[in-house]
C-alpha cells in the first residue's frame, strides 16, 4: 500500500518572480535588499511610497498637492470611461495619480522630490502629473532647494487626455528651464521603465542624469523601434549600461547606494551652484 503525504498549503505572497533571472525568490529577502534580486542583482520595480522610505530620512516627507485628480475633458471611453478607469486605479494602488511630490530630507539635507509610478496607468503623464511636476519645480525655485525627480513611467503621454497631456511636456520643460536659469540643482533618476513623453521632457533635462542598473530607458520601446525600422538592434539597446557607454547618462548607481550618492552630489554640487550664483551677483 502506498501512502501519500498531504501537501501543506503554501501561504500566499511568500515568493515573488524576478524579471531578470525569471527565478522565484523569497519576498522578504527581496524587500530587505531594497527590492533587488539576491540571485542576479536585478532591480525590481518599486512602489513610489516604498521608494520614498528607501531614499528619505524617516518621517521627513511632506506630501504636496495630494488631492489633485484629473478631469475628463474629452469624455473619453474605451472599454470603460476615463473617470471609471481613474477610480479603479486609485482603488488598486492607493494613489490619487501617477506621481507623488513633496519636500523631504536626505541625510538632513532638504530637497524637493517627485516620483512617477508605473503601477498607476503605467506612469503615464496626464494634466495632473504635469501640473504637480511643474509646481514642485516652482517650489524648489522659490525655496532654493535641490530638485530630485525619479522617473518610472512606461506609458508616455496619457491618450485619454489627448493634447492636454501632450502640453505637459512643454510645461514641465519650461519650469525646469526657469529653475536652472535661477541656479537650481536638478538630479534626474531613471528607473525601469523610463519611456515616452516623460523621457522626452523633464526626465532628460537634469544637471545630473543617474540610472539604476539595467533600466529600460528611451522614447519608444525597443520592440516598436525594431518593428518600425525592420533592423536588428544592438545588444542591450536602451539599457542603462548602453546609454552610459554612449554618453547619455552620467552614472549608474545601485539602489542600495542611491541615498549615499545623492547626499554626496548635493553636498558638492549645491555648494558649487551657490558659489556661481554669488559670483554672478
Amino acid at each position: 500500500m502506498i501512502f501519500f503525504r498531504k501537501k501543506k498549503d503554501m501561504p500566499d505572497g511568500l515568493w515573488t518572480r524576478c524579471d531578470g533571472c525569471k527565478g522565484m525568490v523569497y519576498k522578504k529577502t527581496v524587500e530587505e535588499r531594497m527590492y533587488v534580486c539576491p540571485e542576479c542583482n536585478y532591480h525590481l520595480r518599486v512602489f513610489s511610497r516604498d521608494r520614498l522610505k528607501l531614499l528619505l530620512d524617516e518621517n521627513s516627507f511632506e506630501e504636496m498637492w495630494d488631492n489633485m485628480v484629473p478631469c475628463d475633458p474629452l469624455n473619453f471611453k474605451d472599454r470603460i470611461t476615463y473617470p471609471e478607469r481613474i477610480a479603479a486605479e486609485q482603488q488598486k494602488t492607493g494613489l490619487k495619480e501617477a506621481v507623488i511630490v513633496g519636500k523631504g530630507k536626505i541625510n538632513g539635507k532638504e530637497v524637493m522630490i517627485g516620483i512617477t509610478d508605473s503601477s498607476f496607468i503605467m506612469g503615464s503623464m496626464g494634466s495632473v502629473v504635469g501640473e504637480k511636476i511643474a509646481r514642485l519645480t516652482e517650489k524648489a525655485t522659490e525655496l532654493r532647494l535641490p530638485l530630485i525627480i525619479i522617473s518610472g513611467s512606461g506609458g508616455g503621454a496619457r491618450m485619454q487626455e489627448g493634447v492636454f497631456s501632450l502640453m505637459q511636456m512643454a510645461k514641465t520643460s519650461a519650469a525646469i528651464a526657469r529653475f536652472q536659469e535661477a541656479g537650481g540643482l536638478y538630479i534626474s533618476i531613471l528607473t525601469d521603465p523610463s519611456l515616452g513623453g516623460v523621457m522626452a521632457s523633464f526626465a532628460s533635462l537634469a544637471d545630473v542624469m543617474i540610472a539604476e542598473p539595467k533600466a529600460l530607458i528611451g522614447f519608444a520601446g525597443p520592440r516598436v523601434i525594431q518593428e518600425t525600422i525592420k533592423c536588428a538592434l544592438p545588444k542591450g539597446f536602451q539599457t542603462s549600461e548602453f546609454l552610459l557607454e554612449h554618453g547619455f547618462l552620467d552614472m549608474i548607481v545601485h539602489r542600495q547606494d542611491m541615498k549615499k550618492e545623492l547626499s554626496r552630489l548635493i553636498d558638492y554640487l549645491q555648494q558649487s551652484k551657490n558659489v556661481n550664483c554669488e559670483a554672478q551677483a
